[in-house]
């Protein structure tokens, strides 16, 4: 079997080997099948998988009472800058409202398995940050505008 690294293998090796590349998968608790023409995926135990995703619940429930129980997320606002440290662009009342959001992400990935909106939560304040951060940019994104600026083409 071909690897680029010690967990994975190719697409080719599976097809080749599967009884060798499922016991690997077994042994390391998972391997990465790469492919040349898509994107690459894992062999994983199914058991360790379901482990995974109650460990996820976990933390997302844990993190949903402290919300619930402290209304300003004190604790979690707190140790965010620790976590994402691009948010000290962000005012008070922002970096609260990105901890609710990713806080309910997390528990839209661990209870629904929507695992895409969380990512999307991060990347939309850290674009925010970072127009934050650029003192011109900032300045430009808060001019008014005016006019029509035509239709909004939605990309798929």
């Amino acid at each position: 079997m071909s690897t680029g690294n010690a967990d994975a293998v190719t697409f080719s090796d599976l097809s080749r080997n599967p009884r060798a590349v499922a016991e690997r998968a077994a042994r390391l608790g998972r391997v990465r099948i790469t492919h040349r023409d898509a994107p690459d995926f894992y062999l994983t135990a199914a058991d360790r998988e379901d482990q995974r995703g109650q460990t996820l619940a976990t933390a997302s429930r844990l993190f949903l009472a402290l919300v619930k129980h402290d209304p300003t997320a004190r604790t979690l606002v707190i140790a965010m800058p620790e976590v994402f440290p691009w948010v000290r662009h962000l005012t008070s009342a922002e970096l609260r409202s990105f901890t609710l959001e990713l806080v309910e992400a997390l528990s839209d990935a661990a209870e629904l398995d929507v695992d895409v909106t969380t990512q999307e939560v991060i990347a939309g304040w850290r674009a925010t940050a970072r127009i934050k951060a650029d003192p011109v940019r900032y300045a430009q994104a808060r001019k008014a505008t005016s006019g029509d600026f035509g239709p909004v083409e939605v990309s798929a």
